[in-house]
């Protein structure tokens, strides 16, 4: 039987920073096209779980050590990325200390929703609406 073709899987995570008043959130300024701040994130390795890789990338992209605190959401609309059809899973997730870019962030920041940068990357406008509700009342993304 032929292997089925299938869309690229990634994972995500909003990153709170606990030592920061109001708990802000860590996005990185990318490197590569698409360009724009985004979610830190990336493509799940084979034979890694969903969880490790949110927890790697963010270590790579921020310099941060996170705990994940929930999921947010699957996210998996065909246009969400131009560049391949990719479904990516959003954790929420904590951290201490303050983020540094690196791997292929060429910035990294914190920002509160009503500091939210202009130019947002993939479909992260619409995550970032799911987490603000999420922080608000605990629901989570809901199905599309």
């Amino acid at each position: 039987m032929p292997v089925p073709l299938t869309p690229l899987l990634a994972a995500d995570a909003i990153i709170e920073l606990l030592d920061l008043p109001g708990r802000p959130i860590v996005l990185i300024e990318r490197a590569f096209p698409p360009y724009g701040w985004a979610i830190p994130g990336g493509f799940v390795d084979v034979g890694e779980t969903l969880e490790n890789a949110a927890i790697r990338e963010a270590l790579e992209e921020t310099g941060l050590q996170i705990t994940l605190q929930a999921l947010l959401g699957m996210y998996s609309n065909p246009s969400r990325d131009p560049r391949n059809h990719t479904v990516t899973a959003v954790y929420v997730a904590s951290a201490h200390g303050m983020p540094s870019a690196a791997d292929d962030a060429k910035n990294s920041g914190w920002f509160t929703f009503e500091d939210l940068p202009k130019q947002l990357a993939f479909d992260h406008a619409m995550v970032l609406d799911d987490y603000f509700r999420f922080r608000n009342n605990g629901s989570v993304a809901p199905l599309r």
